[in-house]
């Protein structure tokens, strides 16, 4: 399946990549796939506490992740080598692939919605699901990935215009509170919406 998209530059990307629209091919996503199943699953769900979900994240931040992974921007001893070997091709037509995937989280009966994190619901949503492009989806994510993720961004280690700027003024406690909460909100991923 081709899907026409564009991938926008944003507070994410290298100012050198210029992307212009690139049509991916989800199918060749899949073959790209391959490489990304040992920790994030064939259909995204992560086979590994300290790898993300990424079945039905938006295609925008799943290439935007990889641009960053790509040029420097972004390192993970694992994810920058693999980012360096993908073509912006490459990268339209596996984030195409992840994205097609349906997402549903529902909260479970002992969270309630007046008690979700409020400064993260804006962008991941009550459930932990993107309600904008340039955000993750966050539920049932592992406390520890979210958690390192916050500080990573605290302590400078990952930047992001609104992320590091928010995480800058969060506490240990506030962080490990906005991980449970969205750890405990279970991810179905489905099967590749057509």
């Amino acid at each position: 399946m081709r899907l026409a998209f564009a991938v926008l530059l944003g507070g994410v990307f290298s100012a050198q990549c210029v992307w212009a629209e690139i049509v991916p091919d989800r199918d060749a996503g899949r073959a790209v796939s391959r490489q990304c199943r040992t920790c994030h699953g064939k259909d995204g769900y992560a086979k590994l506490p300290i790898a993300p979900h990424i079945g039905g994240e938006p295609a925008a931040y799943i290439a935007a992740q990889l641009e960053a992974f790509r040029s420097g921007a972004r390192y993970h001893e694992m994810m920058s080598v693999v980012a360096k070997g993908l073509s912006d091709q490459a990268i339209a037509d596996v984030s195409a692939w992840y994205a097609g995937f349906a997402t549903t989280a529902d909260l479970p009966g002992n969270l309630s919605e007046d008690d979700a994190p409020e400064l993260c619901i804006g962008c991941h949503g009550v459930n932990g699901l993107a309600e904008i492009e340039d955000a993750p989806n966050l539920t049932g994510e592992t406390v520890m990935y979210i958690d390192t993720q916050l500080k990573a961004f605290r302590s400078g280690k990952r930047e992001h215009e609104v992320m590091s700027a928010i995480a800058e003024y969060l506490s240990d406690q506030d962080i490990r509170d906005a991980a449970e909460w969205y750890a405990g909100i279970p991810l179905k991923i489905g099967a590749p919406e057509e």
